[in-house]
């Protein structure tokens, strides 16, 4: 698969007065992003991470910008790619477009954690595998 989409619809919750998106929702719509790729592309959702396994992938950085706002009723595509695996972190790149229109481009960082660790965590071989097929498909791609 290698890149992700994930479509979102900006709503009136997600909007300021002047009707455009305020940046801070950008950031739900990012995690919702994140979210949707571990179920539906790692097989890993957040209800198994945070239920049986007892383990969190929470974001440590991320770096964005905003290129053109976004509009109550715009239909915004986030397309996710990840693109580097270390012993307990990982980076994704998203980009948000409305049609041809870049909106935003952020480089999210995740790392891996058991609950009540405090501290990050090497990724399981599981996941890692998982994740490492998808970096490496990116990698064909672009080759």
């Amino acid at each position: 698969m290698a890149a992700f989409s994930y479509r979102q619809k900006v709503l009136f919750q997600h909007c300021d007065p002047a009707g455009i998106v305020f940046y801070p929702r950008y950031f739900e719509m990012l995690n919702a992003t994140v979210e949707e790729w571990f179920e539906a592309v790692i097989g890993c959702g957040f209800p198994t991470m945070h239920g049986p396994m007892q383990v969190a992938v929470p974001t440590v950085a991320i770096n964005i910008a905003f290129t053109a706002p976004s509009k109550l009723g715009d239909q915004l595509e986030f397309i996710l790619i990840p693109t580097r695996i270390g012993r307990s972190s990982l980076e994704l790149d998203i980009t948000a477009r409305s049609g041809a229109e870049q909106r935003l481009k952020a480089t999210v960082t995740l790392v891996f954690t058991k609950h009540g660790a405090g501290k990050s965590e090497a990724w399981p071989d599981d996941l890692r595998a998982k994740i490492e097929k998808e970096i490496n498909q990116v990698v064909e791609n672009n080759a």
